[in-house]
């Protein structure tokens, strides 16, 4: 894993109950500043969340592919500055 990812915050949902993963990754999310980035590890292929990221938050977040499997999936998602999110302001 490249060094900068260390440095970031990070969500490992692996250790957390299936009905607490998605609520906890958006309350991340939804504290991210713009331009900044969070690492999101898994234990399945999080498609579903990305699709939601995608569908719902279109133009918000970048989800960049770290690791893909077979036992660990992680992902560098980062929030995006965007119109009217007022990005200087953090």
């Amino acid at each position: 894993m490249p060094d900068k990812l260390i440095d970031l915050p990070a969500i490992d949902v692996r250790l957390l109950p299936p009905q607490e993963r998605h609520p906890r990754v958006f309350a991340m999310l939804d504290a991210m500043p713009p331009k900044s980035a969070m690492l999101l590890i898994s234990d399945h292929d999080p498609v579903p969340l990305r699709r939601h990221l995608a569908q719902h938050f279109s133009g918000m977040f970048d989800w960049r592919p770290v690791e893909e499997g077979p036992e660990v999936w992680r992902a560098e998602i980062r929030r995006l500055a965007h119109p009217g999110c007022n990005c200087d302001a953090h």
